[in-house]
């Protein structure tokens, strides 16, 4: 006779099952680990088995101290001559938002001086932190900006949490992208943790420069976007 499967595969392919059918739609919360196993008459742990490959493939996703929540679709998030985070998020109709983890104002390292034209030692305010949609995380960001030409700037990012409107703070009140590289990642332990997601992950990283009307860089902004969360789209106009 066939081996059969262990029980958990049961419960994670019936989950999955119902899941495609639409009985639990993207974003909608799981019932608990204890109403799961009571419903196929097993312990927690087995329940738990069957939650942990389903995030693996990731099709839910769990939430300290929340639940479990069916993974949502992926976000469109443009990037072109113009990318703007909140817009961008406002556009697929989700709530943009921002968790600082870092802002601090400190010497500019190579790459920083070099993608900002500044000169070795000048100083750089640096943002990092991560980008929420509907209170999920979707991505980490790290920008650094030139301190002596945007000397506000720190206290404007802290109130807005917005980096357009608190360079329209400091009187830049338009910028542009210069340039963006765009390549693959995999997750590891730190970003998987801020993430919500698996270490290993696809994770997808872009690298810009923006730059203000006078064509000057202002912002060399670096980010790793959750793969199964954010669809990049690139803006040709």
């Amino acid at each position: 006779m066939p081996a059969r499967d262990p029980v958990w595969a049961h419960i994670r392919a019936t989950l999955a099952e119902e899941i495609a059918a639409g009985q639990y739609g993207p974003g909608d919360k799981l019932p608990t680990e204890a109403a799961l196993a009571r419903r196929f008459g097993v312990n927690r742990h087995t329940v738990r088995r069957a939650l942990k490959d389903l995030a693996a493939q990731e099709i839910v996703h769990a939430r300290r101290g929340a639940g479990v929540f069916v993974a949502t679709r992926p976000t469109d998030y443009t990037v072109g001559r113009r990318t703007r985070f909140h817009q961008n998020l406002a556009e697929a109709g989700r709530i943009p938002a921002k968790s600082v983890l870092r802002l601090e104002t400190r010497a500019a390292d190579a790459r920083e001086a070099a993608a900002l034209e500044l000169a070795p030692g000048d100083r750089v305010h640096v943002w990092e932190g991560v980008s929420l949609a509907d209170a999920e995380p979707v991505a980490l960001f790290l920008s650094a900006f030139p301190a002596e030409r945007l000397p506000d700037l720190p206290e404007a990012l802290r109130e807005t949490r917005s980096v357009t409107a608190a360079l329209a703070r400091c009187g830049v009140a338009d910028y542009t992208r210069r340039a963006t590289r765009v390549s693959a990642e995999a997750a590891d332990a730190a970003q998987a943790r801020h993430l919500r997601c698996a270490p290993g992950a696809p994770l997808l990283r872009t690298v810009a420069i923006n730059i203000d009307p006078e064509g000057h860089p202002i912002e060399y902004g670096r980010s790793w976007f959750a793969g199964s969360r954010v669809q990049l789209v690139l803006d040709s106009g």
